[in-house]
């Protein structure tokens, strides 16, 4: 049997299929500490204002983001756990996010 380390075993005789074992989705650690910045990117010179680091999980960080763009009057999206919402949309973000409990950093310049 070869024992190289891309190699792994997928099946056997004696139980069946393996099976990888992926540990349960969790609420991302961090500093506490949500970060508001605003960027350009790869998106042809258009801003978006990002944000990171808010200590919530998949469905309630999706019920924000949406709580985000409505307050805002813009689009936006989730995507990897960043919430983007469009344009330059700092200030009014950063006063909904401390006013909702969280402890609100602008990043970057």
């Amino acid at each position: 049997m070869n024992k190289d380390k891309n190699s792994r075993l997928v099946y056997s005789t004696e139980t069946g299929r393996i099976k990888d074992e992926k540990p349960a989705a969790s609420t991302p650690q961090g500093d506490g500490i949500v970060r508001i910045r605003r960027e350009t990117a790869g998106r042809n010179g258009k801003g978006v204002t990002t944000i990171t680091g808010v200590p919530l999980d998949e469905a309630k960080l999706k019920d924000l983001a949406k709580a985000l763009k409505v307050t805002c009057g813009v689009g936006g999206s989730l995507k990897d756990g960043i919430i983007e919402i469009q344009g330059d949309q700092r200030d009014k973000l950063k006063a909904e996010l401390e006013k909702r409990g969280f402890t609100v950093k602008l990043a970057g310049g």
